[in-house]
């Protein structure tokens, strides 16, 4: 296995590929204050307005195929792989060609560049249906969902990275799966993926929500994004490998959103939520599938024992606190100094409409 410094001693070098998302901000953050690390590259398809230390910039999109990743992953102690596009859910294609292909191109040039440690955000979203009153570890199957995108392609990059880890077994693997990941700073973004510009953000306070629907299989994990990244950053600097669960407690379900919200809890049949989800993406209001909702109500519950017993990781935010974060964030929408966190887009929700609402990324 491989040891948390370089062969020759050296702090690491680290390669966070998305390093301006949602989960990459926090890596980058996390990485920049551990003194084992010397330097991180940060790849994204954007450059952004930020300068945390140690860290090097560079404008790199997976998606194309013809950058060569190996160029910039020469010489690293480790990668990890954060990039993902969500959007658009009206056009999968594009999604499968940055998500899956892009992934594909990552992997590889990482063990043609001898990077000694791959690091790899999968998902919740990757896993099989599973039960909801028991958790389960990580030898669940990890075959999505095939309803929607997100799952479907979560599940096939794990069938890739099996292929990669199998012909080159010199490179340390590990693939990391969080439950859904908030902080304040990604609420915005997180706001235009899923829900769309539809949605009053500045509503979503305690008092002012009157239900809560309360459907069948409601129940889903979250994590803070820096109780994730504190995570990653131990998967890179230990020797491990394999898969491991990263969730905070309690599970969420409607009684503790209903809290949270001071609103009331109302049983709500699933057939009827996902047929209203369906007209508002086919009428292009909502950017989240339907068959994204029918993924959450078949999610497993995780067990994340091995990441408390080989990372040796607690989280530091409960479900609670986590969510309140993510609805204080909804409301007063700072967002962060990167193009994916941005707290408004040039143009406003006119913009946010005019790219379709799910049809353009």
């Amino acid at each position: 296995m491989t040891p948390p410094v370089s062969p020759e001693g050296h702090p690491l070098t680290v390669v966070v590929v998305g390093a301006t998302g949602n989960i990459g901000t926090g890596v980058v953050r996390a990485l920049a204050a551990d003194p084992r690390v010397g330097s991180i590259r940060g790849l994204a398809r954007r450059r952004p307005d930020w300068a945390p230390p140690k860290t090097q910039w560079r404008q790199v999109d997976v998606g194309d195929a013809a950058t060569d990743l190996a160029e910039h992953f020469a010489g690293a102690d480790a990668v990890i792989h954060l990039a993902w596009l969500f959007q658009p859910t009206h056009d999968p294609l594009t999604t499968w060609r940055t998500n899956v292909a892009g992934s594909e191109r990552v992997f590889r040039a990482a063990a043609a560049a001898r990077v000694p440690t791959l690091v790899y955000s999968s998902s919740v979203g990757a896993y099989s249906p599973g039960p909801k009153d028991r958790p389960v570890d990580e030898a669940w199957p990890t075959h999505g969902w095939p309803e929607a995108a997100y799952p479907r392609e979560k599940a096939y990059v794990e069938r890739v990275l099996d292929t990669v880890e199998h012909a080159h077994p010199q490179m340390r693997v590990v693939r990391m799966r969080p439950g859904f990941v908030f902080q304040r700073s990604a609420s915005p973004e997180q706001r235009r993926l899923f829900a769309g510009p539809f949605v009053p953000g500045t509503l979503l306070r305690p008092g002012l929500v009157p239900v809560v629907p309360d459907l069948p299989g409601l129940r889903f994990q979250v994590v803070h994004t820096d109780d994730a990244a504190a995570a990653f950053v131990q998967a890179v600097l230990r020797p491990v490998r394999g898969a491991f669960n990263l969730a905070t407690a309690p599970v969420v379900d409607a009684a503790l959103l209903g809290r949270l919200l001071r609103a009331r809890v109302v049983r709500v049949p699933a057939t009827a939520a996902t047929a209203a989800v369906s007209a508002l993406w086919r009428l292009h209001l909502v950017p989240a599938t339907p068959g994204l909702l029918r993924t959450v109500l078949r999610l497993p519950v995780m067990d994340t024992a091995r990441a408390a017993a080989e990372l040796d990781w607690v989280p530091r935010y409960g479900s609670a606190q986590t969510l309140a974060e993510f609805l204080r964030g909804l409301r007063e929408p700072l967002g962060a100094p990167t193009p994916p966190l941005a707290g408004s887009l040039p143009g406003g929700r006119l913009r946010e409409v005019a790219t379709g609402v799910g049809s353009r990324p």
